[in-house]
């Protein structure tokens, strides 16, 4: 039995995937989230925080992440 490894963090091809925007423009959506959250510039942003701050529900984007 395989088991099936999911990542808990969240990239700019994510998005981009999730949203149909841009690579850049993902990248800045991934930049203020962390500027919201009060994170640093090497700290990750997880995919829970990215559905909380874009109003989404995980249900929803994990499929578009993970296949």
């Amino acid at each position: 039995m395989k088991i099936q490894i999911k990542r808990i963090c969240i990239y700019p091809k994510d998005i981009e995937r999730i949203t149909g925007k841009s690579y850049r423009q993902s990248a800045r959506m991934l930049q203020a989230i962390r500027k919201s959250l009060n994170k640093l510039e090497n700290e990750l942003v997880t995919i829970e925080e990215f559905c909380q701050y874009a109003g989404l529900k995980i249900e929803q984007v994990e499929p578009l992440i993970f296949g």
